[in-house]
């Protein structure tokens, strides 16, 4: 599964084989969550309230990206990094 960013200590990766609705995979301190583009948790636990509120950080600023990676992911191509949240 590529990682596609990574900040504070939070990975974020995106599987091409995946099914939808289009979402991504998140992970930090060893707990993983599977979170949709709108932020919203479908699975899952980071354990941290801090994280969630992150990744829902970088979900806003970065969810074109996120579409356009998915888009990607699904015809097979080479998904794209996305900048970390600063």
């Amino acid at each position: 599964m590529p990682e596609i960013s990574r900040f504070f200590g939070i990975i974020i990766k995106m599987f091409y084989d995946e099914h939808n609705p289009p979402h991504f995979h998140a992970e930090f301190q060893g707990k993983k969550a599977v979170f949709d583009f709108l932020g919203n948790i479908l699975v899952g636990d980071l354990g941290s309230k801090t994280a969630v509120k992150l990744v829902r950080e970088w979900v806003d600023l970065r969810v074109t990206e996120l579409e356009n990676d998915w888009e990607l992911a699904m015809a097979g191509k080479e998904i794209k990094k996305i900048n970390p949240l600063d």
